[in-house]
């Protein structure tokens, strides 16, 4: 072969590597809410072994056994927990959908936005819908709650897939790279952001649970109605930082507010000692033993997945940012930089 044809077949290979990125990354773009799917479902994958593991480690079961028995023993406590609490949480919700409407009354009331919400509603009279239009706005929520489920159906299914063999699959993503040292630098990174997302979402549950207690205990101790219904949605908050709670509290506040300035002002510094106790003492806490992430990283990356993804990527914006800033920090700051990092989980 002439010299001059070894280059231009090595620059025809470039073109062709390009043009392979960029129609992955096309690709990839169009099947984003696939990927997103995804991505839940390793939270899944990650919630299951991070519990089923020291199960294997400390009993006779087998790796399979202990992923049985972990997911066996994570519905069991789910159904518990609804046939205790599950009348008290249907009572409470019902309760607090009735009461939402009445307290949204009384701010309008105490603020003089009557006039307001009249001016609204006769807009909203004068653009009435037509019959067809309600029917196909309804058939659009429907279609919305069943994609949801589905959704959410597969996430937990394909979670539990990824947990059963999770070997296989990471052996499968890497077979994708060359052999050599770039295929054992994404297989390090892959380890790393596994253990940040494991330590992580622990964390995250954990400060959830003690979230929902301490509303709750607090909610209760005012006298508010509903309160294992909002300290519910309080803890459940918790999983979006910084937003999360800001959006729990409002129906509370709303809800203490039709009782009185003295309940609204109780329930107000309620929520503002519970996030008080949860930026300086669980955060902390959990961040000393999982991921600290900087709360500018994080309000940026809620506001950021939000715009690309929608609702989903607000709900996965904190996941998905620890599996950047992780993967940011071994394969940029250590590994090209060579400054000297330590990841989640090493010593």
């Amino acid at each position: 072969m002439a010299p001059g044809a070894h280059g231009d077949v090595a620059f025809a290979r470039r073109v062709l590597i390009v043009i392979a990125i960029g129609a992955l990354a096309l690709l990839a773009w169009r099947l984003v809410d696939l990927l997103l799917l995804v991505f839940g479902a390793v939270l899944v994958c990650v919630l299951l072994r991070a519990l089923a593991e020291p199960i294997a480690r400390r009993t006779p079961l087998s790796d399979g056994w202990a992923l049985a028995a972990t997911t066996l023993g994570l519905l069991a406590l789910i159904g518990g927990v609804a046939w205790l609490f599950g009348a008290e949480v249907r009572a409470q919700v019902a309760e607090l959908t009735e009461r939402l409407p009445q307290a949204w009354r009384s701010f309008e009331e105490r603020f003089g936005f009557i006039d307001v919400g009249e001016e609204v509603v006769d807009r909203a009279q004068e653009m009435a819908p037509t019959a067809g239009s309600v029917l196909s706005r309804l058939a659009d929520v429907v279609t919305s709650f069943v994609r949801g489920v589905a959704d959410l159906l597969l996430i937990v299914i394909g979670g539990l897939y990824l947990a059963t063999q999770p070997a296989l699959y990471r052996h499968g993503i890497l077979l994708l790279l060359p052999p050599g040292g770039s295929r054992e630098r994404f297989a390090e990174t892959l380890d790393a952001t596994g253990a940040a997302l494991r330590r992580w979402l622990l964390g995250q549950l954990v400060a959830m649970l003690l979230i929902f207690i301490l509303t709750g205990l607090g909610l209760w101790a005012i006298g508010l109605p509903a309160a294992l219904a909002l300290a519910l949605l309080a803890g459940l908050a918790e999983f979006v930082p910084l937003i999360g709670p800001i959006v729990a509290a409002i129906p509370a506040l709303l809800i203490a507010l039709a009782a009185g300035w003295e309940t609204a002002l109780w329930t107000l510094l309620l929520y503002f000692a519970v996030q008080q106790v949860e930026s300086n003492v669980i955060t902390p806490i959990v961040q000393s033993q999982t991921v600290k992430l900087p709360p500018a990283v994080t309000v940026f990356a809620v506001v950021a997945f939000g715009l690309l993804f929608g609702w989903v990527g607000v709900l996965f914006a904190t996941p998905l940012a620890v599996v950047v800033f992780v993967a940011i920090k071994k394969l940029w700051v250590r590994d090209t930089l060579g400054e000297p990092m330590r990841l989640p989980g090493e010593g």
